[in-house]
């Protein structure tokens, strides 16, 4: 008799909670317009509104120079924008963290990692990376090449540009001569032999 007795008392509750989930979904069920459905609204007779002139969805707007290091296919030779002496110093620091465990500070291919036993990478000094445009190295540091694999998600773009300007300036310092030198420089260097 007791079961009998707790149900029936639980019929109104249950009852209380369907009543309840039959509410209308007031929230879902607002009158609203679907994208180019007919208005009366507009004068054009139309729901939506034309974006304006120029408007470009947010994260399309990408420079391939930028963004690719390249140009059509074929990688840019030059950079997409100014280096500064601040942007070499930013480009040695990001170098030292990220390439230079395996192309060495100076970028002989001789970096820690081979010291351990690993595959050498190329040197930066070669003649064939010497004449390499920048778009290159861009693009190698973006996508990996060989043993090395992509850094896109660990290097922001602008990053990727200041390493490569650090490669190039270690290309040059390493292939300067004394005649290279500026007039006070050189006599400066002179006076120390």
């Amino acid at each position: 008799m007791r079961y009998g007795a707790a149900a029936r008392a639980g019929v109104p509750v249950v009852l209380l909670l369907l009543s309840a989930a039959c509410r209308r979904q007031e929230m879902a069920d607002q009158p609203r317009y679907e994208p180019y459905e007919k208005s009366r609204f507009f004068n054009d007779g139309s729901s939506s509104r034309r974006p304006v002139e120029g408007t470009v969805a947010r994260g399309h707007l990408r420079d391939r120079a930028l963004h690719a290091g390249k140009s059509g296919a074929e990688p840019v030779a030059a950079f997409p924008f100014q280096i500064t002496r601040s942007d070499l110093e930013r480009g040695r620091e990001r170098y030292d963290v990220f390439c230079a465990p395996c192309h060495g500070l100076a970028g002989d291919g001789a970096g820690m990692i081979v010291q351990r036993g690993f595959r050498p990478p190329p040197s930066f000094h070669l003649d064939r990376l010497r004449s390499a445009p920048a778009g290159h190295f861009y693009d190698v540091i973006t996508n990996g090449f060989g043993a090395m694999y992509s850094y896109a998600s660990r290097i922001p773009p602008r990053d990727r540009w200041l390493i490569a300007a650090y490669v190039r300036a270690l290309e040059l310092s390493q292939g300067a001569r004394v005649a290279d030198l500026p007039e006070e420089d050189r006599r400066r260097l002179e006076s120390i032999r």
